[in-house]
């Protein structure tokens, strides 16, 4: 998947496709938060998804049936490369002593996550 950076706007609409699978444009402005964006505006993030190749449609007769083209879990592990990668010098050790170190994790926290580390190692 080659990198692709999505706007705040378009992460709003993204996470509506990642929930309901399928959805048309009326659906999508019901669930959008306040404020409510225009159909215009809405229309003009959906085509800018669709020329990123996140967003495909189905058409039934004059109306289009979205869906996202990318897995919500794929879209993520690219986006936490690409900041490893520009932050960290694509060093994960340097990540992983900023993450826990400066989000003030709790003891039990640093244990649940050494116990998904090793459990990672294991496999």
């Amino acid at each position: 998947m080659k990198e692709i950076k999505l706007t705040d706007a378009e992460e709003v609409i993204m996470e509506i496709l990642w929930d309901k699978k399928k959805v048309f444009m009326k659906e999508i402005l019901e669930t959008y938060p306040e404020p409510k964006p225009a159909v215009t505006t809405v229309a003009t993030l959906i085509k800018r998804m669709q020329n990123k190749e996140l967003v495909g449609y189905t058409l039934f007769g004059n109306s289009r049936e979205y869906y996202p083209k990318v897995e919500k879990s794929d879209y993520f592990k690219e986006e936490m490369n690409t900041m490893i990668n520009r932050f960290f010098n694509s060093s994960v050790s340097q990540f992983a002593s900023f993450f826990t170190s400066k989000t003030k994790m709790s003891q039990k926290q640093l244990k649940e996550l050494r116990e998904i580390i090793d459990q990672q190692i294991d496999e």
